[in-house]
């Protein structure tokens, strides 16, 4: 088992990789996670060592406050399209599909990550898998709903929870004021037709498969990256 200093380096490598990627005047999305923080944090460096000018959206409270924190200008899908978004995932199968929604921002990265000219994904070697379904699928979820949600869920399958926060009592709070039910599938046979039908469900806002989106995935390893 990797030690926690390895793991780490992995999420700095492909965090900084992607920075390479980010050119002069781009509008970036900012995606939300530990990998993705080396990201936001190689793209501050950037502009203060080579000058370079550009604006972020970010994708949740976490990354707004980093991006703030690396002096990267915030702007809003209102007022510009988007370039670039780079964000991390929980799984990333052969066909580039993805599980996220580990940090419960899924449904902003999803939306910033669909409206990218271009989209990058950026891995440690453990997130890469054959086929989804070893970590549960976060499904976004109106607290009103959420007992008729679950109910939806099981019925396809799925053993469902309540995602519960930490140092808070209660359930985890998105950043657009509702719960989070972790879904765990024994197999997801065909995630493009689960993200639609896990959206289907009344009360559902968003559910943390991306499909058919991915542009390049960055595999972070102890000694550099790996590009598919």
């Amino acid at each position: 088992m990797k030690d926690a200093s390895s793991n780490d380096s992995s999420k700095k490598n492909a965090g900084y990789k992607a920075a390479e990627y980010v050119r002069d005047g781009m509008v970036l999305g900012l995606g939300t996670g530990s990998t993705t923080h080396y990201f936001i944090e190689k793209v501050g460096m950037r502009i203060k060592d080579e000058g370079i000018s550009v604006k972020g959206i970010p994708t949740s409270f976490q990354s707004l406050l980093k991006a703030k924190e690396c002096n990267i200008p915030i702007t809003t899908l209102e007022e510009n399209d988007i370039d670039l978004s780079v964000d991390g995932a929980d799984e990333v199968d052969s066909e580039f599909n993805l599980i996220k929604g580990g940090g419960a921002a899924h449904t902003k990265e999803k939306i910033v990550d669909y409206a990218a000219k271009e989209f990058i994904v950026i891995v440690d070697e453990s997130k890469c898998v054959e086929s989804l379904g070893a970590f549960p699928v976060p499904v976004e979820v109106l607290p009103d709903a959420s007992r008729l949600v679950i109910q939806a869920l099981e019925d396809m399958g799925a053993e469902c929870e309540i995602r519960m926060a930490k140092r808070k009592d209660g359930p985890v709070i998105t950043d657009n004021g509702n719960f989070v039910i972790d879904a765990k599938f024994d197999k997801i046979e065909s995630p493009a037709h689960l993200e639609i039908d896990l959206n289907a469900i009344p009360g559902v806002v968003e559910n943390g498969i991306f499909s058919q989106m991915v542009d390049k995935v960055i595999v972070g390893t102890e000694d550099g990256t790996k590009e598919l």
